[in-house]
């Protein structure tokens, strides 16, 4: 190919001269850009293709994170119902009052009670989130709603097992006693200060939320 500013021959493919520098007359640059992966992270990038622009900070995931919880409240809701007949605890349900210690309360609902209603919202909470999130969606319907999508470090899709682990290395270990709280404050502090907004539990899996038509790195 030869340049039109300088005379220079570039070898074919090259979209820019050799000699000059110049832009190479009938190449276009849409022709190289899928070659270069979603999300380059690597030190060559450019600085505005390492713009944190592209990730979904703290507040974003936030307003995501309340609807989602609305939306699993609806079969939470269903299910104590439910048990609270099947199991015959719906009567601990009217004696409840303010002031009562926590050991009351297990002991008026009854341990089975209690296990069964936080394994439920465990394993709809873990399918909600790990099926949605590998789906073609990308993301739960509180995601989708705000316009978010869950990746992996290259933009793409994940898989349900990635997703899977995202879930439990996040809210699952946020309800461990004792140390529940702190994993999940820490983990909203990474969530909105890490360079690519990354929680936790977003480190331990491997992914990242981004912002809607934030995945891919060329857009042109």
């Amino acid at each position: 190919m030869i340049c039109t500013a300088c005379g220079a021959r570039t070898a074919e493919g090259k979209p820019f001269c050799s000699s000059c520098g110049r832009p190479l007359v009938g190449f276009s640059v849409d022709r190289v850009a899928p070659q270069s992966s979603a999300l380059d992270l690597s030190p060559s990038t450019s600085p505005a293709a390492r713009s944190t622009d592209r990730y979904a900070g703290f507040w974003l995931r936030a307003a995501a994170a309340i609807i989602d919880l609305i939306i699993l409240a609806i079969p939470l809701a269903m299910a104590v119902s439910y048990l609270s007949v099947a199991m015959g605890s719906w009567r601990a349900f009217l004696q409840l009052h303010p002031g009562q210690s926590p050991d009351e309360i297990v002991a008026a609902f009854g341990r089975p009670y209690l296990f069964a209603i936080l394994c439920f919202f465990i394993v709809t909470g873990w399918l909600y989130f790990a099926l949605f999130e590998s789906s073609a969606w990308q993301g739960t319907l509180g995601k989708k709603f705000i316009g978010l999508s869950v990746a992996d470090l290259r933009g793409n899709r994940v898989t349900f097992g990635r997703a899977s682990g995202r879930f439990f290395g996040g809210r699952f270990l946020a309800h461990a006693p004792f140390i529940g709280s702190l994993y999940f404050a820490v983990d909203c502090i990474c969530a909105g200060l890490t360079l690519r907004k990354q929680a936790l539990h977003d480190r331990l899996s491997g992914c990242l939320v981004l912002r809607k038509n934030q995945g891919l790195l060329y857009r042109e």
